[in-house]
């Protein structure tokens, strides 16, 4: 009884802080610290096309895998005993590993727009965002391209 319960809390442990490690977001009107209070050029334009796309997750995270392989040495650890008890610590831990960084993948991931945008200048951008309910763009929409080195985004 004792094992199910740490088993449990562990999974229950490992879900909120793989929730928590996928909060980050992508969208036009998010910044992250190091932008704050940057300079960052303004272009204004018309939206061209919005495109649905997707944002892969994170796949270089080491929380998922981390966790999963403590969830799975620990289930692993559960089964037969001695030697064998061992062999099934280390192939948990391993498949715990495997699982826990797909699921850190499947949780980042987030849908996005490609955002075509006419400037003013004539010429064409293409901005890759999350997509924010607060900011869906058409057609024809007049917006602002904001701008910091490589890094831009569209707003209205």
């Amino acid at each position: 009884m004792m094992k199910k319960t740490a088993v449990a809390l562990t999974l229950l442990l490992s879900g909120a802080v793989l929730t928590g490690c996928a909060q980050s977001t992508l969208t036009g009107t998010s910044y992250s610290r190091g932008e704050a209070r940057q300079a960052q050029t303004v272009q204004m334009g018309r939206v061209e096309s919005v495109v649905p796309i997707v944002i892969e997750g994170r796949t270089d995270g080491v929380v998922g895998a981390g966790a999963g392989a403590i969830i799975g040495g620990i289930a692993g650890n559960q089964v037969g005993g001695g030697s064998g008890r061992q062999i099934a610590t280390v192939i948990g831990a391993v498949a715990g590993g495997v699982g826990g960084q797909r699921v850190e993948e499947m949780t980042s991931r987030r849908q996005g727009v490609e955002v075509t945008v006419r400037l003013d200048n004539g010429s064409l951008v293409s901005v890759v965002q999350e997509v924010d309910p607060n900011q869906i763009f058409s057609p024809g929409d007049r917006v602002r391209v904001l701008g910091q080195g490589s890094t831009m985004r569209v707003t209205y």
